[in-house]
């Protein structure tokens, strides 16, 4: 299995990811990607998946879907703000309407059920800052077990990394191992941004790691704007931003068992490490971005 998928390997058409759970080689998991002109329209039809759509990089999103309509705000760019959401059960029709255009993502999971759609507004997000040190990431918590229950088996986490930190530290795992309680597939879509902006950079670049205790995976690779990290087992991270680029992550996780859940197991080598968070001050840049906007270092919205 090819677990680094560089941007334009994933595309179909205009639309830079387009990944379902067979394509890659697992059960749960998938994630597109739409990119849309100003006032485009897109018909999706679900199937047996359930998906949130999440504006990446477009704004008044008109969602038609059971005979309801829901309007998300959307945002300019990951890095200009935390942004609402939809989720829509399987067995759906949606059209997706775009005012001003740009991407969206569609994280998806194979699931039983058909639940209702349900809009996530932006003062409903849990935004966490986690780590310390040079490890203080920003984790905005829109689609996590704990501040979403409104579905079967997808979870969604976006995960924001100032320029020359590092976050998914210390590595860690969920997946079919003995040790672990719950086996997630896992999806990795990366943003990388020019520090301190909104804005997106092809020359930004950032590392990620995973690995399996027996070394069967081994991947240390260097990952830029646009690129996909497909995770099925083993410990990942960190992940580095590179001095000077923000790093920005979508995760998208499901997997087999009955209750969604993110836990974790650490690589016993470097557990410890989390007990020296709580001597070391946070990043004042974190938390990035807010529902108002991004932030000044001490994190205060512009």
């Amino acid at each position: 299995m090819t677990l680094h998928r560089p941007l334009g390997s994933l595309a179909s058409g205009p639309d830079p990811v387009s990944l379902t759970a067979a394509q890659a080689g697992w059960t749960y998991s998938g994630l597109d990607v739409l990119c849309c002109d100003a006032g485009e329209s897109r018909s999706i039809d679900t199937g047996d998946r359930e998906i949130m759509i999440l504006p990446l990089s477009a704004e008044n999103v008109r969602v038609f879907v059971d005979g309801q309509e829901f309007v998300l705000e959307g945002r300019e760019s990951v890095f200009a703000r935390v942004s609402d959401f939809l989720y829509v059960g399987r067995d759906s029709s949606c059209t997706i309407t775009v005012d001003r255009g740009g991407e969206i993502a569609l994280a998806s999971s194979h699931c039983a059920e058909k639940l209702l759609p349900a809009y996530g507004p932006t003062g409903g997000i849990g935004i966490e800052v986690r780590g310390g040190g040079q490890a203080t990431r920003q984790i905005s918590n829109f689609g996590s077990p704990e501040t979403w229950s409104h579905a079967e088996k997808i979870m969604c986490v976006e995960v924001y990394t100032p320029d020359g930190n590092w976050s998914s530290y210390p590595p860690h795992k969920h997946d079919d191992s003995p040790e672990c309680e719950v086996n997630n597939e896992e999806i990795y879509y990366f943003r990388i941004g020019k520090a301190g902006t909104a804005e997106y950079t092809a020359e930004g670049f950032g590392m990620h790691r995973t690995y399996t205790d027996d070394r069967a995976i081994d991947e240390n690779v260097a990952v830029h704007d646009g690129d996909v990290f497909l995770i099925p087992r083993g410990y990942h991270g960190p992940c580095i931003a590179a001095p000077g680029y923000d790093m920005y992550y979508l995760n998208v996780l499901a997997g087999p068992g009955g209750a969604r859940s993110m836990a974790f197991c650490d690589d016993p080598a470097h557990h410890w490490v989390r007990d020296e968070w709580s001597t070391m001050p946070l990043d004042p840049r974190c938390p990035m971005v807010t529902p108002q906007g991004k932030t000044t270092p001490g994190g205060h919205g512009v």
